[in-house]
């Protein structure tokens, strides 16, 4: 690991990635949506990558948009923004669509795309020292991070609108309960908790669950019989991939399937 805004390793198969602007709250600044690019990409195209691990280090998650940074734009906010949310939108369409699960340790308060990059993830585990604020309508400002598509699917319109017109503060029992999150954890075994879900992850067909997670993500919007053709597609050339073919003959075996060989 290098210090820097990110801090990235890979590990086993598990690339995880660590905000580090503790002192910041973790906000988003160019270096540090910059910085998710870069790594969004790496974990999207590195084979030896299986699962993604996003946490964060210090009080915060991620408080969202470094607005401290914002005066210095002075009358050309609008091109800061555009260029600021352009690399953090990009991260967050590698990472919602990079074909390999992702779980995001959400440790403590997650704002603006600090909530939207917490609700990325496949499995979002998060302690009760967690809360969830879309914050945007407090500064005048608008989602991003794929706020917009990804909340309403995950909680319904009538809870994405309490978050985000109305600004509302999720605790972490609450998400859970209206599914933005996964479960609440103890903060002193969330790190452990995230490890052996990642250990179980990175053993099972990732191939199948990255296009599983391309299935899920398009069934929200296509035509119905459109998406079951799309269905039968994908498990047909599920079958013909050598992961399918292990876990057809470790179950006639009767012994556990190593999709990492194949």
């Amino acid at each position: 690991m290098s210090e820097g805004p990110i801090l990235f390793a890979i590990e086993d198969g598990i690339a995880t990635i660590t905000l580090n602007r503790p002192d910041s709250g973790n906000t988003l600044n160019q270096e540090l949506a910059d910085g998710l690019v870069d790594v969004a990409r790496q974990c999207r195209d590195d084979a030896a990558i299986r699962c993604v691990v996003v946490r964060a280090r210090g009080k915060l998650f991620c408080g969202g948009g470094d607005i401290s940074g914002f005066s210095g734009a002075g009358d050309d906010l609008s091109g800061f923004l555009s260029k600021l949310a352009g690399a953090a939108n990009e991260a967050a369409g590698i990472f919602l669509t990079m074909p390999k699960p992702m779980i995001t340790l959400v440790h403590g308060p997650a704002a603006g795309y600090g909530l939207s990059l917490a609700i990325m993830g496949d499995y979002v585990l998060c302690t009760d020292k967690a809360h969830f604020t879309a914050a945007y309508g407090g500064i005048g400002l608008t989602p991003d991070g794929g706020m917009s598509w990804l909340l309403p699917k995950l909680v319904g319109m009538r809870q994405a609108q309490r978050m985000v017109i109305g600004n509302e503060r999720i605790t972490a029992t609450e998400a859970v309960a209206i599914g933005l999150a996964t479960r609440v954890v103890s903060t002193d075994d969330i790190e452990a908790e995230g490890a052996a879900l990642a250990t179980r992850l990175v053993s099972m067909p990732v191939r199948a669950i990255g296009t599983s997670r391309s299935l899920l993500i398009a069934g929200s919007a296509s035509d119905l019989v459109a998406h079951l053709a799309q269905e039968v597609v994908a498990i047909s050339q599920a079958g013909a991939a050598g992961e399918a073919k292990e876990g057809v003959s470790a179950f006639l075996d009767r012994r556990k399937p190593d999709f990492r060989g194949v």
